[in-house]
């Protein structure tokens, strides 16, 4: 794309992903690293005013079966992916790759004088943006759910995800630090695959981060879905640029699964945290690609 900026190369990224937050409960890393790596967005100066239209929001996310490239959803308000080729926005289908045919997505408004979370002027990281819109949509071909249409959900809503023996100490783990909103959004792809992503916002990134140790990722004691076998960290995802400010764990079950092959993905993102869950029933998992751009796209849609 002629037009837009270049930036100064990015500094190279190491070969083994350190841990995601240093925290005790969380021993294993966030997503690993390639060589490859994606030029960075732009950020405006002041955060809450609007850019010029030539410096439009761009996810620069190329896609292969074999690579996934993390970019930036970009830093405005109120704007869209713009891009000259299918090809460069990891939300519009290309056939033969896999990836399901998001609708072109955009970034909510803020209220006046509201930063966005990660900027110098949110030192919070809160988002000011309501919930509801900062969920992705569902994709081209899907059936929705409509008990988890985009709305808001209750806790129990979310707690049901779980396991029956996990509900109780997770029950009063949100009782102990209170989401102030939930919502969620689910759908059913031609395939079988069910979807399901939950956005929790809570009053602090330390409420946040205290529910994601709660989880207990990649302990014995780890809070497992309900329906799911055992999930364990997907060491196989490699992506050359997270979303700044997001930190996300893949999960997926182990072979063998259950009547359906799970893969979840947590993602931190300040006051924010996100549970996107793909379901296959059957025998064959369900499928990677489609998954890693869900969760590409959400993050980029809370960061």
């Amino acid at each position: 794309m002629t037009d837009q900026q270049t930036a100064p190369p990015a500094p190279a990224e190491p070969t083994e992903a350190a841990p995601a937050i240093a925290s005790p409960a969380i021993t294993a890393p966030a997503i690993a690293s390639p060589a490859i790596t994606a030029p960075p967005i732009a950020s405006p100066a002041v955060p809450d005013a609007p850019r010029p239209p030539r410096r439009a929001l761009r996810a620069v996310a190329r896609w292969t079966a074999a690579l996934l490239v993390f970019g930036g959803l970009g830093t405005g308000t109120a704007l869209a992916i713009t891009s000259a080729e299918r090809t460069d926005v990891p939300g519009l289908a290309t056939e033969g790759d896999g990836r399901w045919a998001y609708p072109e997505l955009s970034l909510p408004a803020l209220p006046a004088g509201s930063p966005r979370p990660f900027t110098d002027a949110n030192h919070a990281e809160i988002h000011h943006a309501d919930l509801r819109k900062l969920l992705l949509p569902a994709p081209a071909g899907a059936t929705p759910d409509k008990t988890l249409d985009g709305g808001w959900v209750k806790p129990e809503r979310f707690l049901a995800e779980y396991r029956a023996e996990d509900r109780d100490e997770l029950a009063q783990t949100l009782v102990d630090t209170p989401p102030r909103h939930i919502t969620a959004r689910g759908w059913t792809m031609p395939d079988g695959t069910r979807a399901r992503i939950y956005l929790v916002r809570f009053d602090s990134t330390a409420f946040a981060t205290h529910v994601r140790d709660a989880l207990r990722f990649g302990l014995p004691e780890q809070r497992q879905l309900a329906g799911a076998q055992v999930t364990e960290f997907d060491a196989t995802a490699t992506f050359s640029r997270a979303v700044q400010g997001v930190v996300t764990y893949l999960h997926t079950e182990q072979a063998p699964h259950g009547d359906a092959h799970t893969r979840l993905a947590y993602s931190l993102a300040g006051d924010t945290l996100a549970l996107i869950v793909h379901e296959r029933p059957g025998k064959a998992e369900a499928a990677r690609i489609p998954f890693h751009q869900t969760v590409i796209l959400q993050n980029q849609m809370l960061g």
